[in-house]
């Protein structure tokens, strides 16, 4: 399997965007359409993946400028293949490029010491969104790029 990652604009992708993360954040796991899309799609930086034989849209993940990745989906049929890790240095490429210290992920309570395996660190108190119990957690942008070969990151939300 070979694909392409592109980063894009939300003003001239959202159709390919929104397809990716309804298959997977709205039908998978039933993050109602008012909060899957915010406004921070407007100002974050988009990556979006793309099968070359079928031309299909199957990964996508978001970076705000400050430095918090969200909206991390792979559709089914895909996640086995690493596109994740794909999206995600590319992530960390823009924070680079941005010039941030720090990348921001919020996880669900299951996952952070997965996460704490990942360099991600605890930061404030846990907070519910969408009915889940979430943590913010923080990684250095060179520790981030350092695990990220050995992450799964899809369905970060």
């Amino acid at each position: 399997m070979t694909y392409s990652i592109s980063r894009v604009k939300w003003q001239q992708a959202a159709p390919l965007l929104k397809n990716i993360r309804e298959k997977v954040f709205i039908c998978e796991r039933r993050i109602p359409k008012n909060v899957e899309f915010d406004q921070g799609d407007r100002t974050a930086y988009h990556m979006l993946v793309c099968d070359d034989t079928s031309q299909e849209p199957i990964a996508t993940g978001r970076i705000s400028p400050e430095g918090e990745i969200s909206r991390i989906a792979v559709v089914k049929g895909y996640r086995s293949k690493k596109v994740d890790k794909v999206v995600m240095e590319a992530l960390f490429k823009i924070a680079q490029e941005l010039s941030l210290k720090e990348v921001y992920i919020s996880s669900p309570l299951d996952k952070v010491e997965y996460f704490i395996a990942q360099q991600f660190q605890p930061i404030g108190s846990v907070y519910m969104e969408v009915g889940m119990p979430k943590q913010r957690m923080a990684c250095s942008i060179s520790s981030a790029i350092a695990h990220a070969k050995e992450a799964n990151y899809y369905f970060t939300h």
